[in-house]
């Protein structure tokens, strides 16, 4: 029993390490140049990593959502937010949002909670319900 077990162990081994020089990269040094070896689907999987995430334009991150609401003027009152952020804030990320029935203004665009917590202390005097929500927030703009 026990031999039938390290028989199946040993030939499961040299099943799995017959695969693994086929997508191993294989180093090689002649003088003072060094260069990899390697299966040429390995660029293209790079190629379309890069393609997807130069098409996803979010990530996850953090806003600050300050107001919500349903009802009679709801729209007006969530557009008034948004026109007085957008003010006091310019250049920041404001959203308003629908999403039946109420409408829903978010502010900012976080990468950590952190950052998110740092702004949210300047913002609940004026607004002392808004709290952080976790959100899909646009890349940081880089220069």
């Amino acid at each position: 029993m026990i031999q039938s077990v390290c028989s199946y162990g040993v030939l499961l081994f040299l099943l799995l390490a017959g695969f693994c020089p086929a997508a191993a990269q294989e180093t090689f040094i002649t003088g003072s140049d060094a260069g990899i070896i390697q299966d040429p689907r390995v660029d293209l999987l790079v190629k379309k990593h890069i393609q997807i995430n130069q098409a996803l334009n979010t990530m996850d991150g953090f806003r600050i959502q300050l107001f919500s609401d349903s009802g009679n003027n709801s729209k007006n009152k969530a557009q008034s937010v948004v026109d007085e952020i957008q003010a006091r804030f310019p250049g920041m990320g404001v959203y308003l949002s629908f999403k039946s029935p109420n409408y829903k203004v978010r502010f900012g665009d976080f990468r950590t909670k952190l950052d998110a917590q740092r702004f949210l202390i300047g913002l609940t005097a004026d607004y002392p319900n808004a709290f952080i929500i976790a959100d899909q927030i646009y890349f940081p703009k880089t220069d």
